[in-house]
């Protein structure tokens, strides 16, 4: 058989395999979820989270140093309310000495190069479980914005590099931005959650901060499943408003939305590898069906190549040993 191109060729070894990759992964993709509570030398494994911990500050900032020694540049913060100090109004959100706004200033005094992100929502301080304030069994637009500037003013003067606004409220990436400037932190980045849709993948996430919804859903506020161009609409209008990058969360069964939404923006996109798929890979490797190393580089390599500049992923320091073996 004579053939004028046998595309084997650039597959035949992992050299050339490697020489003619069109999607390289490296530790500096990723941003590392971490989880946060009160305490000292506590380390909390999450049930539906296998290996994943809920760490008190001395120990979340050892895991910061770890993680930036194997190459993580950027980690997520979120942190565990105490029931007592929740309410209708998350004022906890942005108390000077809370624990969110202790653990930025811990991390930054002792790996002052790592990229600090923080969640911005009222969930985890809601005694609904909500991430706005509620009003007569309805969550509330307005109201709930003006919280959320406070909460990312509060951060930013902590030492936060990035508020990430993870609620979908209508307007509230412009109005942070405002905030922002008008209290002159003109270095804070936003990192928006453009494209959040309603997904039942958040399940152990929920397990870990205690954040369920009291009532009801919260499909009021985050995206319908089905629809495609309104993710596209989000993310052009937080943009405009003045967003720093962009987000499509979840990760895996939202790939075609994150191809969109990098074709549309002139922004950084970053997608959130969520719990629930993080959960499926464990469990399908406890039982032997798939090989774990294996499908966390596949996943993650998936979700660069569909476009996402930035993976924040429950996998990120497993992925950096891996790639960096």
């Amino acid at each position: 058989m004579i053939l004028q191109r046998r595309n084997r060729i650039l597959r035949s070894s992992p050299a050339i395999r490697s020489m003619v990759a069109e999607t390289i992964l490296t530790p500096a993709d990723f941003i590392a979820p971490l989880f946060i509570d009160e305490g000292e030398n506590s380390a909390v494994e999450i049930q539906s989270m296998p290996g994943y911990y809920r760490r008190s500050i001395d120990l979340t900032i050892e895991e910061v140093k770890e993680l930036w020694s194997l190459g993580i540049k950027s980690v997520l913060l979120f942190i565990k309310c105490k029931d007592e100090w929740k309410d209708n109004t998350g004022k906890e959100a942005w108390n000077k000495n809370g624990l969110m706004q202790r653990s930025i200033r811990a991390i930054k005094e002792a790996v002052p190069e790592m990229y600090v992100m923080t969640d911005v929502a009222l969930d985890p301080y809601s005694s609904y479980g909500h991430d706005g304030i509620v009003q007569n069994g309805e969550i509330v637009n307005d109201e709930t914005v003006e919280a959320l500037v406070k909460m990312s003013i509060s951060h930013a003067e902590a030492g936060a590099d990035m508020v990430a606004p993870s609620d979908m409220m209508d307007g509230r990436i412009g109005a942070i931005r405002e905030g922002l400037e008008q209290q002159h932190y003109t270095k804070t980045g936003i990192m928006a959650y453009s494209a959040k849709y309603a997904s039942c993948f958040y399940g152990p996430f929920r397990d870990a901060l205690d954040s369920a919804p009291g009532f009801g859903d919260k499909k009021t506020y985050q995206m319908d499943y089905a629809n495609r161009i309104e993710a596209v609409k989000e993310a052009l209008m937080d943009v405009e408003e003045g967003a720093d990058i962009v987000m499509v969360k979840p990760g895996l069964p939202y790939l075609d939305i994150v191809r969109e939404v990098k074709n549309a923006v002139t922004v950084p996109v970053s997608v959130y590898n969520i719990s629930g798929e993080y959960a499926m890979i464990k469990a399908a490797a406890k039982m032997g069906w798939i090989d774990e190393n294996k499908a966390i580089l596949e996943t993650l390599t998936s979700i660069k190549r569909a476009g996402g500049d930035l993976i924040a992923t429950y996998f990120a320091k497993d992925a950096a040993r891996l790639i960096n073996q």
